[in-house]
């Protein structure tokens, strides 16, 4: 088939899916509908493993979807099906230039799509269609429009006849659905790669060309090599040195000072959130030193050792951080903020080790970006398939911490096990249980293309 088929074919199954509807078990049937038309269309580009396993990972998003209809599970499909697309149009391409090669082919589609002539084939006028078209068709309802315009003002009945009903038909919504699904439809298939991008293509990949060793490409280009390398040392061993007092004081504070109950909460937050960012901030300062001629630069060894005792250093505030959150966690039980603290330890340490091996294995940064962009991914296809809200729910419950009614009643997708503990303890969430109830009651009247299936089981 032709780009202009897969888009019209595209926009008709968005316009029946979503017109009169909510976004619900709809995108989730949409989404494996495109997957399901790359995987046989382009069947032959599907032999390596990422391909395939984006197909995977695609349909699955696609059924978390529709089981939950959150945020996370539409995060999980879009980046799925695009990512899925990106490798099948531009396999040649590193990861690193997906998301904005979308944005662009977004962007682009409000001039490409009316530059016809690129996109839709020749057409050969048939004039005995269009003189059928002319006096079978226009001339003779130019005639019954005129007409009936003329005896509806005679007769009110004969009026009546004609308009005395309404149809259920929002002409607004209409507009806009056909509007975007045909945007989105040309976007998604009428695929466009800016040759710019296939000439940084090369500029990206994850090794180096020793050759750069001879290029001045570093980021403090008004010092020479000597002293950009005793810069280097002199940052370092200094970053070091701070790293160690603060790795003392945050474990003396955390584990042998007393802080009072009500402002543990605030304290942890703030310490959890400054390891975060200072974790952030060591990584583009490895990045900032380590480019161009310093990753093959045979006198920059010291700077070497000084940056990877850094990273160590960093891996021990992770692992410190880490035990504070889980001790937090045994003192006052799960939220959904706590958890989300394991994720991004979790990022921060696979990114403090992609550091250190760009280090050692003389890699470009832009392998830092290719590598983590895939594990920041599986991430969200990880959390949009687990029901969070329940293990939360059933954990605090097990063990007695964080089970206030007004916060289990706030917790999504929780709903049996909460009603259990409430009806079993007579306890009451008040305004914030009402407030679920009045929700789930709401979708579980939705229509079936805009229902998530998780409300459908829900007794």
């Amino acid at each position: 088939m032709k780009k202009h088929h897969f888009v019209l074919i595209s926009s008709v199954a968005f316009i029946l899916l979503f017109l009169n509807q909510n976004i619900g078990l709809n995108l989730a049937l949409f989404g494996l509908f495109l997957v399901s038309m790359i995987a046989y269309f382009f069947k032959e580009r599907m032999g390596n493993y990422p391909e395939q396993i984006l197909v995977v990972t695609s349909i699955l998003s696609c059924l978390a979807f529709a089981w939950y209809g959150d945020f996370v599970s539409f995060l999980a499909v879009a980046l799925s099906i695009l990512f899925l697309q990106f490798r099948i149009q531009s396999p040649q391409l590193l990861i690193i230039q997906a998301l904005p090669i979308i944005v662009i082919n977004s962007l682009a589609t409000c001039v490409r799509f009316f530059q016809f002539s690129k996109w839709l084939p020749d057409a050969k006028i048939n004039t005995n269609l269009v003189k059928i078209i002319v006096a079978y068709c226009i001339i003779p309802m130019s005639f019954v429009s005129l007409f009936f315009i003329v005896y509806s003002f005679g007769s009110d009945h004969f009026s009546s006849l004609w308009i005395d009903y309404t149809l259920d038909f929002n002409p607004y919504q209409f507009i806009f659905v056909v509007v975007f699904g045909t945007y989105f439809s040309f976007s998604f298939w009428n695929y466009w790669v800016p040759e710019i991008c296939l000439e940084m293509n090369s500029k990206l990949n994850d090794e180096l060309n020793k050759d750069i060793s001879e290029n001045n490409q570093n980021s403090f280009a008004l010092l020479d090599s000597d002293f950009k390398r005793r810069s280097g040392e002199i940052t370092f061993l200094l970053l070091n040195l701070m790293l160690v007092v603060f790795l003392v004081t945050f474990n003396y504070e955390q584990f042998f000072e007393s802080i009072a109950s009500s402002k543990l909460s605030a304290a942890t937050h703030e310490r959890v959130n400054a390891v975060l960012f200072s974790i952030f901030l060591s990584i583009v300062v490895v990045l900032l030193y380590f480019k161009g001629q310093f990753n093959f630069d045979s006198k920059a060894k010291n700077m070497k050792v000084l940056a990877k005792t850094w990273m160590v250093l960093n891996g021990f505030l992770i692992v410190s951080t880490l035990i504070i959150n889980s001790e937090y966690i045994a003192f006052f039980g799960l939220t959904y903020k706590r958890l989300g603290v394991y994720v991004f330890l979790f990022l921060a340490a696979l990114s403090l080790f992609f550091t250190f091996r760009k280090i050692t294995k003389q890699k470009s940064n832009a392998y830092l970006f290719n590598q983590m962009i895939w594990y920041c991914y599986g991430v969200i296809l990880l959390c949009s398939f687990v029901n969070w809200g329940n293990l939360i729910t059933v954990y605090n419950i097990s063990f007695n911490k964080g089970v206030e009614p007004l916060f289990l009643s706030d917790l999504n997708f929780n709903d049996n096990a909460r009603r259990q503990f409430f009806i079993e303890n007579k306890l009451d969430g008040k305004y914030v249980e009402e407030l679920r109830e009045e929700e789930i009651q709401l979708r579980q009247k939705d229509s079936f293309l805009s229902t998530a299936l998780y409300y459908e089981f829900l007794k």
